[in-house]
Order: C-alpha cells, then structure tokens, then sequence
C-alpha cells in the first residue's frame, strides 16, 4: 500500500531558491538570534541577584516546553508564520534596495555632464585658460594624457594629447575676438610643423573667431581639422561628436567662416 506523503505548506509556499533572499534571510535570524542570546545573558546575571524570581522563570520556561511539546502542530504553524513573516520582510528590504539602486542609475543617466550644464564663453577666456580649457575637453572625452605644451618655441602645437584609439592629436588654439577670424597664413605655419615636426596623426586648428575662406581652402588640403566657435561650442556642450571621430566623416575639415 501507497503511504501518501505529507507536504507542510511551507514548501508550497516557497518560491525558487534565490541566494541573496537567502543570504538576507540568514542574516535576520542570526540577528534575532544574537537579540535572544543577549536577553538570555542579561536574565542570566539577573538571576543572579534574585534567586527566586530565577526559579519562577526557570518553571515558567518549562510549563511552555511541555506545552510546545503537546502541541506539535501549533508549535509548527507558530514556527511557519515566523518563517514566512521573515522571508516578507526580506522580501521588502530586497525590493526597497533594488528600487533604491533603480532610481540613483535612472538620477545618473538622465543627470546632464558638467560641462554641458555649465556652458563656458570661451571667446572671455585668456590665452593660456583657453588653451587649458581645450585640453580639458581632450581628457574628458578620453586623451587622458592631453596637456598644455605652448609658449615660446611650441612650433605651433599648444595642446598634445593621445586619442582613445592611440592616434597622435596636435591642437593649435587661437582665442580671438570675433572680427578677428584666423588666416590661410596662420594655417599654413601650422601645417608645416604639425605633421613633419609634431608627427600629427590628427591636426586640429580651434579658433574663438571663426576663419577666412583661403584658411578653410587650405586646411582642406592638407587635412587640417578647423572648430570655429560653433563647432567648439557643439563639442563643448555635446552636441557633436570629438575631433578625432569627427575626422573620420566626409568633410570634416571644413568649418563655416
């Protein structure tokens, strides 16, 4: 004969097993645990100091014994609520951290970058701020080791940086006004340092005050990258790619006068 088997409704109860639901719920019965032993020591040391309330606690302890005892299945169903009470707040602790994680990714994806939110008027900078200011956006956007090289003697280059797939990046920066757009001369004096003495593998001309058309002329044949101030705001705010990856787009040494 077929002996049926019990199945307590705990195990129904009971979803798939989750490790961190497990791992939580261990930690709240360690807890409580901790919590009993530490009211156990006190009423230890209290018995102490008061004998005969020890052994009315003592004869209390053992009346419940007995009754848990004779009752089984009640002691069981107590032991079942306890169990599934604990699993729920688990349960709610796991939900209230993954919602927590949830909104502060959701707060940084939607949290606009530092420099877009502040945008900087380049044109009211000094030269060398200026220069500091390009070669800040370099490292924002990946040439960790871009720095400020002008002065006497720089040859053309003020800003040297490395790009994130390991071209060579040489930068000339002219902070003018804006009636003073840089010329076909000012180019040309780059071009022939930037590729022969600096060994550019990307050359780039920003300018605050645009440029002359023979300037474009030229850097479009000697593949010379030029950001006037609206290409410079664009990558600036993030509106448009960084030169290195805009170099590799048709016409992408052209700027608007």
């Amino acid at each position: 004969m077929a002996i049926p088997v019990r199945r307590g409704s705990m195990r129904k109860r009971r979803g798939p097993f989750d490790l961190r639901r497990t791992t939580f719920g261990f930690a709240l019965i360690a807890l409580i645990l901790a919590g009993g032993g530490m009211a156990l020591r006190a009423a230890w040391r209290s018995a102490g100091r008061h004998p005969v309330a020890a052994v009315l606690v003592i004869a209390l302890l053992l009346v419940a014994a007995l009754l848990v005892l004779r009752r089984r299945r009640r002691a069981r169903r107590i032991a079942e609520t306890v169990t599934d009470a604990a699993y729920g707040i688990v349960d709610a602790g796991i939900a209230e951290l993954d919602a927590a994680a949830e909104a502060a990714r959701e707060e940084r994806r939607l949290a606009p970058t530092e420099v877009a939110a502040h945008p900087v008027d380049y044109a009211q900078l000094d030269p060398y701020a200026f220069e500091e200011a390009v070669a800040e956006l370099c490292r924002r956007d990946g040439c960790a080791d871009a720095e400020v090289v002008g002065g006497a003697g720089d040859l053309g280059a003020d800003v040297l940086a490395t790009t994130p797939d390991g071209r060579r990046l040489v930068v000339q920066c002219k902070r003018y006004g804006p009636g003073n757009r840089a010329g076909s001369q000012e180019l040309q004096r780059f071009g022939g340092t930037c590729y022969a003495v600096h060994e550019a593998d990307i050359a780039l001309v920003v300018s605050t005050g645009g440029f002359t058309e023979p300037a474009l002329d030229y850097a479009g044949q000697c593949a010379i990258l030029c950001y006037g101030p609206e290409e410079l705001a664009a990558w600036s705010e993030g509106g448009a790619p960084p030169p290195w990856v805009a170099a590799e787009e048709p016409a992408a040494g052209l700027s608007a006068p």
